[in-house]
């Protein structure tokens, strides 16, 4: 029996925007209607594109996605554009005066709606159920959504709201359904990981949450991203050292570090309190990978607090590092508070300047990585290599491993494998 419909759903943003797209089309599909995902071609007639607005480069992103698909309609190639994610839930009235074309705008919260507008029923027992759009052995477990942060820079509480976790019980149905369907490496994703329990447990749960998602057998990697400095569960970091099913990785995006800009950034910590945990991490959790982003060009950002961040970034040695400059968001403190004073051309050289370092220590620890083994879990095959990842590394955005393709692999098997070369962010390997 054919389809009621194809729709094309077009993901934009990260990785948290990604499973909300997959509770969708986990919704849709259950109504018989049938989903394409990211798809260029104009098959489907009806296209939903969920947006992101976190910064000016993402939101111009979103304006140009939605705007070469309303000339799609106009050319009559598609018949409707749906709008929804967090740039629909932060401008919504705005878009629907400015571009009257798109048929219907709906925000974070409104997966329900956006199956109803389609003439689908919302199915209650699959409410927050993913039908995985990444490949079959990883997938995305949001743990929670907001942030009861107030930095200065960031929008995310604006649209998002408060910090509201979802209950260990609903983790773990998800998580054992996507361990059932291949999923060997689990990523847990929020807003603030750090928080993850608080608002509905009186306290931090996010140890327990690893400790529960360790019991399930399919299960070979867990990983953390998005752990907040201020406030971080200290009682996990033995828990992670112990743990062989938890990667010993940590991504805690630590923004800046001279007390000057940690303080205007409404971040919550010192650079003291900042460093004493990073040199824990690393103390307690033998070779632990740690990734951080950092951010440049914030107002009042001098010379000196660069210099400062620079010999920062020199002597820790982040194993991953991303910078991003500061754009100057409506709704937040930063934007009420301060002049955007940074000239562009400034924030991004900063910008390079502190990559170049970070290309430089990253090219060092993998030269140190030559003639060591490491454990390697295949994504994809591309030419001549597949390529996989160690623990050490998170799927898109971390250092890769290039196996040649001289042998058959299993995409989503895991392999013994000798380093034998190494680039700045990438690592050879050979079968052991």
């Amino acid at each position: 029996m054919s389809k009621k419909k194809l729709v094309n759903i077009v993901t934009l943003g990260c990785s948290k925007n990604l499973v909300d797209s997959e509770k969708l089309i986990s919704q849709l599909e259950e109504n018989d209607i049938e989903i394409v995902h990211n798809s260029d071609s104009y098959k489907a007639k009806t296209v939903v594109i969920n947006t992101c607005g976190f910064i000016q480069d993402a939101k111009e992103e979103s304006i140009n996605t939605i705007l070469g698909f309303i000339e799609a309609k106009k050319a009559g190639k598609i018949e409707k554009v749906i709008v929804m994610g967090c740039l629909s839930e932060r401008y919504k009235e705005e878009l629907k005066a400015e571009i009257p074309e798109a048929d219907a705008f709906f925000g974070v919260y409104e997966t329900d709606k956006i199956v109803e507008y389609m003439g689908a029923s919302y199915v209650q027992q699959l409410d927050g159920v993913q039908k995985l759009t990444t490949p079959s052995h990883y997938g995305y477990l949001k743990v929670s959504e907001g942030c009861d942060r107030t930095c200065s820079f960031c929008a995310i509480p604006v649209f998002k709201g408060k910090h509201k976790s979802v209950p260990i019980e609903i983790l773990l149905r998800n998580a054992r359904n996507m361990a059932a369907k291949g999923v060997c490496e689990l990523i847990l994703i929020a807003q603030d990981l750090t928080a993850y329990g608080v608002d509905i447990y009186g306290e931090s749960k996010l140890g327990q949450l690893l400790t529960k998602l360790s019991e399930i057998d399919q299960l070979h990697w867990i990983r953390l991203h998005y752990a907040y400095p201020a406030g971080f569960p200290q009682e996990i970091i033995p828990l992670i050292a112990a743990n062989p099913k938890i990667c010993k990785y940590i991504d805690m995006p630590m923004q800046h570090i001279s007390d000057n800009m940690l303080r205007k950034m409404r971040r919550g910590h010192t650079k003291k309190m900042a460093l004493s945990l990073l040199n824990k991490l690393r103390a307690e959790i033998p070779g632990v990978a740690i990734r951080t982003t950092l951010l440049v060009g914030h107002p009042g950002e001098t010379e000196k607090d660069f210099e400062e961040l620079k010999e920062f970034v020199r002597d820790f040695r982040f194993d991953r590092l991303g910078v991003f400059t500061y754009s100057d968001e409506d709704q937040t403190f930063a934007h009420s508070k301060y002049e955007d004073e940074i000239p562009p051309e400034i924030k991004q050289a900063r910008a390079e300047e502190i990559m170049a370092i970070q290309q430089a220590i990253s090219a060092e620890l993998n030269h140190l990585k030559l003639g060591t083994q490491a454990q390697v879990l295949i994504d994809r095959k591309e030419g001549d290599y597949y390529i996989g990842r160690t623990q050490f590394d998170s799927p898109e955005v971390d250092n890769e491993v290039l196996i040649p393709a001289d042998r058959l692999l299993k995409v989503g098997a895991f392999y013994n494998a000798t380093i034998e070369r190494n680039e700045e962010f990438d690592l050879y390997a050979y079968l052991n």
